[in-house]
Formats: C-alpha cells, structure tokens, sequence
C-alpha cells in the first residue's frame, strides 16, 4: 500500500475535427468519388494538426490534404489546404473558404 501513483492532472491532447467539419469534408470526399476522381482517404488526429488526406489510388502521395492547426487560429487561420506536392493552395480561418478549390474541381470534373 505504499505505493501511490500520481496521476496528471490534465489529459493529454488531441486535436480533432467536429461533427460539421468532418461531416463537410465527407460529404465533399463522397461526391469525388462519384465523380470517379477519389479512392481512398486517410485520418491522422494528432497532438498539434488534424488532418484528412484524400488519395486518386491508395499507393500515391495524397491529392489534397485538409489540416486543422489550431494553433494557427488567430493568426492565419486554422485551416490549410495542401496540393499534391505539398504545397498550400488555401489558408483560412472558415472551412467552405478553403474547400472552394476543390469544390471548382469537382464542377469542372462533372461538367466534362
């Protein structure tokens, strides 16, 4: 019984999306692909970023990748979107703002 144990106080951290955000995010990623332009996607929740990647086949670099950085919030905005090679096409603090890219892309796909 000498043996005690202190906990931490706090819980570590994680940084999620929200119900709405991953709800429009998925609902995004649902008409890509019956666009036939998206395959697969990929979650990674981590400690500082929140992130959704979307794939065209499963063993490529992503196509798009959705970051939340909430660490960003006040300065640039928490939202990132990251191109194919990495680079941000779309900073913001609103997510519909920097999913218009890709929603653009989708029109396009459609319409061809």
């Amino acid at each position: 019984m000498d043996n005690v144990a202190n906990l931490p106080l706090t819980p570590p951290t994680q940084v999620a999306f929200t119900r709405l955000e991953l709800d429009r995010i998925l609902s995004l990623y649902g008409r890509m692909v019956a666009a036939g332009h998206w395959r697969d996607y990929a979650l990674d929740l981590g400690a500082r970023t929140a992130s959704f990647s979307a794939f065209r086949r499963a063993a490529e670099n992503p196509e798009v990748r959705i970051v939340k950085d909430p660490a960003l919030r006040l300065k640039q905005g928490e939202w990132l979107l990251y191109g194919e090679g990495g680079i941000i096409l779309k900073r913001g603090h609103d997510l519909a703002g920097v999913l218009a890219p890709v929603e653009r892309r989708l029109v396009k796909l459609v319409q061809a």
